[in-house]
């Protein structure tokens, strides 16, 4: 029989990526993401996968972000016990995020009990911090483009998808098939990752579609940043940024840096309330030749002053200045809030600021206490960096409602709210069709995951216009038979 695949999730949504890939009687999962956003999508957490967690053979996971990855600790304390497979950054990542993840569920958890807004009794966590410390043991490293054997029959190779440190496109091999599921696709020259491996051929071929239906704007040397904190500030406000925690922090705290040194924005404390984001850095700095090629020492020839290049040049060496030493992130007044008692005192306080904390879709963590504070006061900014969910708190303060719902109570938004698209490491509509450009000849299918229905249906209108290829876009729990 051919193998089969069967799209658990990112089916028409952005979120819970995870695909079971059977052949010959193995069973691998392809990413273990968390639901988010909407209500009905998160209940999907809770419920069994149509796979027992025991009987799946091995994980291959794509990337470190919560979406891909979070739902591994569930699988581990459900009797899951083989190997993990991964690229060595994404195993870093992992080492950060599934503690911190299952540390949060079990203070959400803690304070929905305390403060009576659960219609459970008592609210539990999905795991907790010892579950997904359990989980790392499991957790198999493997370089880029070194194909290795996961069972018997099936091996997987990882390619640099240029989204996240570590993050890959993972290509299964069986004798007569060929998958190659995409992960998110990264971004073409931005500062600090190398730009996605191009890929000339496969079979069968998953696609992210985050922003299939459009563009980016474009990079305007952190103006729009600058004009959001100078306005803020101005008022006697606070800037606060809800961002993911591993890979949007490190381009913000970049940009508040240089926007400070040419003086184009007042100094005043910046607060990174994500003791996460912090070994995130490091994890960065430790694994700097797995970066942009340009912002390593010796990376580049200098190109001609005053061109173009010149100037793209100029910023990835700033860049490479920062990679080099970890301090060069930290602006004038720069602080890690490192315990959950000066989160909330930070909070309380009025004083004008910067503060970076996560989760990046205001779904959950420190921001959420950040932002029932500052919405109330028009002085403020809530200022989102990257793509929102529908669903999520996020997206709700996109859409403009007047109130958000916060730990139990309705918080009033008068504050003013910014968004600030360019620092997405998401590929957009016309940075997915370069990549797929680059195929010598088209897969037999193409599945677009990991994106709203109507970017779907944009995005898979313009392959087929373009380039004349057979798009699917598959339903949750849909399964697809691999043809012989």
């Amino acid at each position: 029989m051919p193998p089969t695949l069967r799209f658990l999730g990112a089916a028409q949504t952005v979120t819970g990526s995870k695909y079971l890939f059977e052949s010959g009687g193995a069973k691998i999962l392809v990413d273990a993401g968390l639901f988010q956003g909407l209500k009905e999508l998160r209940e999907r957490n809770w419920q069994p996968l149509p796979v027992a967690a025991t009987e799946i053979d091995a994980i291959v996971l794509t990337h470190a972000h919560l979406d891909h990855c979070g739902y591994l600790p569930r699988l581990v304390s459900e009797g899951f016990r083989g190997r993990i497979f991964c690229t060595p950054g994404t195993k870093d990542l992992c080492r950060i995020v599934l503690p911190d993840s299952g540390r949060i569920q079990e203070e959400d958890a803690e304070q929905a009990n305390r403060e009576g807004y659960t219609r459970h009794a008592p609210a539990l966590p999905l795991y907790t911090e010892n579950d997904a410390i359990n989980t790392l043991a499991f957790l198999q490293p493997v370089g880029y483009e070194r194909p290795v054997p996961i069972a018997e029959g099936i091996e997987v190779e990882f390619i640099n998808a240029g989204h996240l440190l570590g993050s890959a496109y993972a290509r299964i091999r069986t004798a007569s098939h060929d998958v190659l599921f995409g992960g998110d696709l990264g971004r073409f020259d931005r500062p600090v990752l190398p730009d996605p491996t191009m890929v000339q051929e496969t079979g069968y071929l998953l696609i992210e579609s985050t922003y299939g239906d459009r563009l980016h704007e474009d990079d305007d040397d952190g103006e729009k940043l600058a004009r959001v904190i100078r306005d803020t500030i101005e008022r006697g406000g606070r800037v606060v940024i809800p961002a993911f925690a591993v890979g949007r922090v490190e381009e913000l705290l970049y940009w508040i840096r240089k926007l400070e040194i040419e003086k184009r924005i007042p100094v005043v404390p910046v607060y990174l309330d994500s003791p996460m984001a912090a070994e995130a850095l490091a994890r960065y700095r430790e694994r700097i030749d797995e970066l942009d090629a340009e912002v390593q020492p010796g990376g580049s020839v200098e190109p001609a002053a005053g061109t173009a290049e010149s100037r793209l040049f100029d910023r990835r060496r700033a860049v490479a200045a920062i990679e080099r030493d970890l301090c060069a992130f930290c602006t004038a007044k720069f602080k890690v809030v490192a315990t959950s008692r000066e989160s909330h005192d930070l909070a309380r306080s009025n004083r004008p600021a910067i503060v970076i904390s996560s989760s990046g879709m205001a779904t959950g963590g420190r921001v959420l206490h950040h932002l029932r504070a500052a919405l109330p006061d028009s002085r403020n900014t809530a200022l989102l960096v990257g793509f929102q969910a529908e669903g999520t708190r996020g997206r709700r303060l996109l859409n403009g409602e007047k109130t958000l719902r916060i730990h139990g109570a309705d918080v009033p938004v008068h504050a003013q709210v910014e968004r600030i698209d360019s620092m997405s490491a998401h590929a957009d509509a016309r940075e997915i069709m370069r990549w797929l450009g680059g195929f010598a000849r088209p897969p037999r299918t193409t599945f677009l995951v990991h994106g709203e229905l109507p970017a779907m249906t944009a995005l898979r209108d313009r392959i087929v216009s373009e380039l004349g290829w057979n798009v699917h876009i598959p339903r949750w729990q849909e399964s697809a038979d691999l043809g012989e």
